[in-house]
């Protein structure tokens, strides 16, 4: 029986998947390392210390450190995004949408990023529902591994970059648009 749906917010509820590329982009090219579309599709849904170590064992850079670099890249999404710094809560409370959740968690606080699947079991936690019951909302592949490993049943609405990759036939359920997301359809995965 569906209990909780848990959504993520990065691509999902905040496309701001653009402004993660553009960002990773600007900072990589200043280091030397220009990073290309592709580079920054592979690691879409990745955290950022996690990003930012990923790059650093393929293309190891002289200058700043990682911690430096994943600075860089936060102000200029921050920026782009926001033109201030705020927590998860407070862009949930900009959109107008942060009523609508009994409770937010944030990877943020998690020791390992996704795809480890601690950040959808500790959500669970905090909703009182067992993992099983849930159903994550996301658009990543790292995201779809992440709710998978936790038991989750899965919906991906596919960032474009991802459209048509064979991966996410792991998903219990595609959609093209969160648009198409109602309690009918809901209620036809439960029956």
């Amino acid at each position: 029986m569906l209990a909780a749906v848990i959504f993520d917010m990065d691509g999902v509820l905040i496309d701001s998947e653009p402004f993660w590329q553009r960002a990773q982009m600007a900072v990589f090219s200043g280091l030397g390392h220009p990073h290309s579309e592709e580079d920054c599709n592979f690691t879409i849904g990745v955290r950022i210390d996690q990003l930012v170590a990923h790059w650093y064992r393929l293309r190891p850079w002289v200058g700043p450190s990682q911690e430096e670099v994943m600075q860089r890249i936060l102000d200029q999404v921050i920026a782009l995004i926001l033109s201030e710094g705020q927590p998860k809560e407070g862009v949930l409370g900009k959109l107008g949408i942060r009523d609508r959740f009994l409770a937010v968690h944030s990877a943020e606080v998690e020791r390992f990023g996704k795809p480890h699947p601690d950040v959808y079991i500790h959500a669970a936690e905090k909703l009182g529902v067992e993992p099983v019951h849930c159903l994550a909302i996301e658009d990543s592949f790292t995201g779809l591994l992440a709710a998978k490993a936790a038991s989750m049943r899965a919906l991906i609405v596919p960032d474009p970059a991802l459209v048509g990759d064979p991966r996410l036939a792991i998903a219990d359920h595609q959609l093209r648009s969160l648009g198409e997301l109602n309690a009918a359809t809901l209620a036809s995965w439960v029956a």
